[in-house]
């Protein structure tokens, strides 16, 4: 059997296709799921797992080495359902790349006011990349602001994709419909106290049990929603910081995808403040996954 190692340049792929994938896997059952780190100093390995029936079996394992470019790298296996074959190996970034910002995407979806008319990205990664090219598509018109701690980074991005860098983070903020962050921050790069009626916020950057993004305000100040209780409640410090402090308790976690696509309330008013953490779990990885391989057959038939 020719197993396909399938990279970026071998699929054509659109959001609007991969955030409707999600939306519907979200319907099905549960996965289960199983993480795991190891670490050498501020080098990390993560590996995650997710096993979904009727969807089979998926495996990621990359490495973060912040002071190498690229700093993430890695690949995914995708496994049969029924044979427990290797259907496919793809590339890392492929999957995240799609993965992570159509998480973000579908929780914008279900929870931020649908009139929204700017967005805020903090970061000038890969990651924001992908957020300023994908969020005009489900929100047409929207205006794109990129705020980095280098201005240099952020100009260029913001020169890339066509959108404006800013300076003043906190006045950014202030005049934001959705603020995305997408950082590597250990520490609150958003202050609760910033945040504005009506906004909705979208965390990704933290992925470890050390890192976070949004102050114990920020939280306490919206209805909070995660990707999956199962992969970031005890996983990921952006919940599992405050949670511990008694800044926020578990009932301040309103509920995940699954309940939102199966339902269960979201935004309960205009000006109510949303939060949603994107957690990027192994079974995002393994729905992105199908679409994938599905995209490189048809299209290499």
């Amino acid at each position: 059997m020719n197993i396909p190692y399938i990279k970026a340049a071998d699929v054509a792929l659109s959001w609007p296709d991969m955030v409707a994938a999600l939306q519907a896997g979200h319907l099905g059952v549960r996965p289960t799921v199983s993480d795991q780190f190891l670490h050498r100093g501020e080098d990390v390995l993560l590996s995650r797992a997710a096993w979904i029936n009727g969807l089979g079996v998926a495996v990621k394992s990359v490495t973060v080495f912040p002071a190498q470019v690229p700093s993430v790298q890695g690949a995914m296996l995708l496994f049969d359902d029924t044979s427990g074959a290797v259907e496919a190996v793809i590339d890392s970034a492929l999957v995240t790349r799609w993965k992570t910002v159509a998480d973000s995407l579908l929780g914008a979806r279900l929870l931020a006011r649908q009139e929204a008319k700017r967005l805020l990205i903090i970061g000038a990664g890969a990651v924001a990349e992908g957020l300023a090219l994908a969020y005009p598509v489900l929100f047409p018109g929207i205006e794109v602001e990129i705020w980095n701690r280098s201005a240099e980074k952020a100009s260029a991005l913001a020169g890339k994709v066509g959108a404006k860098a800013v300076g003043n983070l906190q006045a950014a903020v202030a005049r934001a419909d959705i603020i995305s962050t997408a950082t590597m921050a250990k520490t609150p790069v958003l202050q609760g106290e910033w945040l504005q009626a009506g906004q909705h916020v979208d965390l990704i950057g933290a992925f470890t049990a050390d890192m976070r993004e949004a102050d114990d305000l920020a939280l306490q100040r919206s209805r909070i929603f995660v990707d999956s209780v199962a992969t970031t409640v005890e996983h990921i410090g952006e919940m599992m910081i405050p949670l511990a402090s008694g800044a926020i308790s578990r009932a301040d976690i309103c509920g995940d995808l699954y309940d939102l696509a199966q339902g269960a309330e979201g935004r309960l008013t205009p000006d109510e403040i949303t939060l949603f953490k994107n957690g990027g779990g192994a079974h995002l990885d393994l729905m992105v996954g199908r679409v994938i391989l599905a995209a490189y057959r048809t299209q290499s038939a």
